[in-house]
């Protein structure tokens, strides 16, 4: 494996400073021979849309095409210039950004997500999955070009795949869930603690062999609270936009790194290595496998602490958790005196969806008060900016027959974390 990593870090350094303009003048200085990645500089998506049609490989991609096809509700799921796969970025960092698939790195997707499969189900396993009709539930947003939504929209129509809104109100979706009985199972994590909370009172009735939960962290016991509860194996993954191959999660709840095809740096504040063991100030990303768009020692904003020693599973290659990734649940009251609790992600991806909307943060300042910070994207009004998005966050709340809540607009701006991310959903108890 590290054979492999060092002769494919050394192609991708060669073809970026060949065919990326960006990469030409930012390696000026680096000697040409060079294949080691700490004599490379440190990358950021601020820099690196700002440059964007001098970053991509393509002189066909430019970052007006690229816009113009975000805003297409109607291109989800369809290839960008009839050959990339295009998602977007939440801008968690006060930048959002625009990533491409070429069919290269997209080859590595299912590969690696055999290789997981393969670490968790059995023949056991797959004998009850095909047993079941491989019946498989995905449980995403809507209306975005995030990475989940491309990949459901692909799959949307399959008779034995069943795509399903993270907003829609719990008693809905448990009801569809109930209908559809998966055998796989595929929700974002707080929604799968959820399901977790329905199928302990009773209500959600189904029996699926394996849930992968993704895109946010939980506290390692709630995985197997999910595990009882659903009665099935629990695996999750560590991955971005930037690299949706990066990683897997093992039987003892550590994050091992597809070694072959990414590299993680964990570094401080100034990029300087930080032994395992120790928690990082952030971490450097190469995406060995993209060509269309070079990822080299980009800088995720993401703290981790690298285990020091083997770990028991027995999987090779480095194994880390991830700090600042635990997702936040907003609970209220409800019309009949019943609790009402909203998952971060239906917010979230409501919100990031809203035309000039740079940066948000929602706050639940009382038990049906939320206030939203907001700052609006260079050249748009932010009149018409909070407008747009009281209303997305109004029709969630009715949908959900929180008609009572309030929505204030705040004056301050959202406010960033020591790790330079912005924490989208804030509980009242964590105010």
């Amino acid at each position: 494996m590290v054979e492999r990593q060092r002769t494919r870090l050394a192609a991708l350094i060669a073809h970026a400073r060949t065919r990326s303009p960006f990469y030409r003048e930012l390696y000026r200085g680096v000697p040409a021979e060079t294949s080691e990645l700490a004599a490379l500089p440190v990358t950021g998506k601020r820099e690196l849309m700002a440059a964007f049609d001098d970053w991509v490989t393509d002189p066909a991609v430019t970052l007006k095409a690229a816009r113009a096809f975000t805003a297409d509700p109607a291109a989800i799921g369809h290839p960008f210039l009839d050959r990339y796969t295009l998602t977007t970025t939440s801008g968690t960092t006060g930048h959002h950004g625009i990533f491409l698939q070429d069919a290269h790195a997209a080859a590595v997707i299912p590969a690696m997500l055999a290789r997981m499969l393969a670490h968790w189900l059995t023949v056991r396993d797959a004998a009850k999955i095909a047993a079941g009709g491989g019946r498989t539930a995905l449980v995403v947003p809507e209306g975005g070009h995030f990475a989940s939504t491309v990949a459901a929209e692909r799959l949307r129509g399959r008779s034995r795949t069943a795509v399903l809104s993270v907003h829609r109100p719990l008693a809905e979706l448990v009801e569809a869930l109930n209908a559809f009985r998966p055998a796989l199972l595929a929700p974002y994590a707080t929604i799968g603690a959820l399901l977790a909370d329905e199928a302990e009172a009773g209500r959600l009735r189904i029996d699926p062999t394996l849930v992968t939960l993704s895109a946010e962290g939980l506290p390692v016991p709630e995985y197997e609270r999910i595990s009882r509860a659903l009665g099935a194996k629990v695996c999750t993954s560590y991955a971005a936009n930037e690299c949706p191959f990066l990683s897997y999660g093992c039987r003892e709840r550590w994050l091992h790194v597809n070694a072959d095809w990414a590299v993680l740096e964990p570094v401080d504040e100034r990029h300087r290595p930080v032994p395992p063991g120790e928690a990082s100030h952030t971490v450097l990303l190469t995406n060995l496998a993209n060509r269309v768009q070079p990822i080299l020692r980009y800088d995720l904003g993401d703290a981790v602490t690298v285990r020091p020693d083997p770990c028991p599973c027995g999987s090779p290659g480095p194994a880390l958790r991830v700090q600042g990734r635990a997702a936040d649940t907003l609970a209220f009251h409800g019309p009949d005196g019943t609790s009402v609790t909203l998952a971060p992600l239906p917010l979230s991806t409501l919100l990031e969806a809203v035309p000039g909307l740079e940066l948000f943060q929602i706050v639940q300042t009382g038990p049906a008060r939320l206030r939203l910070r907001m700052r609006a994207a260079l050249g748009a009004d932010p009149d018409t900016v909070w407008r747009t998005a009281e209303v997305r966050l109004r029709e969630l709340l009715t949908r959900h027959r929180l008609e009572t809540v309030q929505i204030e607009h705040a004056t301050e701006a959202p406010r960033y974390s020591a790790g330079g991310k912005v924490r989208t959903i804030i509980p009242t108890d964590q105010i």
